[in-house]
């Protein structure tokens, strides 16, 4: 393993402001936690219960470096898909192919210097067509045409995700393989890839507020290089901006993991907003891997462990498989959920699609 990872490119947006206050997202070093090493898998614990975003440092870590290089890649064909032509992007529409899977825009009240209103869009691909588990939805031809590198993109990011599972599963005392089996890549499940792009455009308090979110699934895996991201800190109404890292991934948890474990992990609130200045005249892109549980698994309590210490309430819970949850989620028909030990704190009657 060598000590310098691969180039990003991060130097050639402005550098995020110095001078703002930033979410205290703790890193957590993939090499160790590959290595087995106990005090960082301590601190990843931690953050998971606290917080539920940190960041994921690849530095010394051959699968990391292979995640960083396929990022880089991957962030030079979204920027290459969203120059595309409106007309052609939207022949992947997710309303002409699927419920939840293509292309969807949303028109800002502001335009092009063409006069066309100015989008915000994102562009899904589902982990189960890329590896070959159906038959594949129609898809964009750049998509097509980096088949091998999304494949090696989603390998290397559920490499990553299996790892952390099996480091959760021996924090909460549960069987090995209690959380692995409910995410097996062979099987269907909403897993995805994640093209996204977001205007220049002024910071709208309304709209900041409409973004408000909890992600649907386990864990998310986030390589941005603008600005963007906003956390709420626990126990309060503030929100801070997600630094981006050089040679980091931000990594959340989801939904999914807190119904699973009754509330002692954390799903944390969050939303995208423009970048700060001097970052704010700059189009801002994101590339997302989203990991849910397989699509016939019941998002409920596991047993067993630290699971069984917790309380149960006499309040009957809304069971619904991961595909179920997901849909419904994804249409604002759910609220979602963000609290640790102990219970659910549902808000939000209605919240938007997942945005990074």
């Amino acid at each position: 393993m060598g000590s310098i990872g691969p180039a990003t490119c991060h130097h050639l947006y402005p550098p995020f402001p110095s001078d703002i206050p930033t979410a205290p997202l703790v890193s957590i070093s993939l090499a160790k936690l590959e290595s087995g090493d106990e005090e960082e898998s301590n601190a990843f614990f931690e953050a998971c219960k606290n917080l539920g975003f940190f960041y994921m440092n690849t530095e010394g870590s051959e699968l990391g470096d292979k995640l960083i290089f396929e990022a880089e890649q991957l962030h030079g064909v979204q920027q290459e898909f969203f120059k595309r032509p409106n007309e052609e992007k939207e022949e992947y529409a997710r309303e002409k192919i699927d419920l939840f899977f293509g292309y969807r825009h949303v028109e800002l009240n502001i335009k092009e210097q063409d006069g066309r209103p100015k989008r915000n869009e994102t562009y899904n691909m589902r982990k189960d067509d890329i590896v070959g588990n159906c038959d594949p939805l129609p898809c964009h031809p750049l998509a097509k045409e980096n088949q091998a590198l999304l494949k090696n993109y989603v390998y290397h990011c559920r490499a990553a995700i299996n790892l952390m599972v099996s480091h959760l599963e021996s924090h909460l005392q549960l069987p090995s393989g209690a959380l692995a089996k409910l995410h097996r890549i062979e099987e269907r499940s909403g897993d995805h890839v994640r093209f996204q792009h977001a205007a220049i455009q002024p910071y709208n308090d309304e709209i900041a507020k409409q973004g408000e979110h909890t992600d649907f699934g386990t864990l998310t895996i986030l390589f941005n290089w603008l600005g963007g991201l906003q956390v709420r800190l626990p126990g309060t109404e503030d929100w801070v901006y997600v630094k981006p890292i050089p040679g980091s991934a931000v990594v959340n948890l989801g939904d999914a993991l807190v119904k699973f474990t009754a509330g002692i992990l954390r799903s944390n609130i969050h939303r995208v907003v423009p970048p700060p200045p001097p970052q704010d005249g700059q189009q801002r892109n994101s590339l997302v891997y989203f990991s849910r549980p397989e699509d016939g698994v019941v998002l409920r309590r596991l047993e067993g462990g630290l699971i069984d210490r917790q309380t149960r309430t006499e309040k009957q819970e809304l069971e619904l498989t991961a595909q179920e949850w997901t849909l419904r989620r994804s249409v604002g028909d759910l609220k979602g959920v963000y609290t640790h030990k102990g219970g659910l704190e549902l808000r939000h009657e209605q919240q938007p699609v997942e945005t990074k």
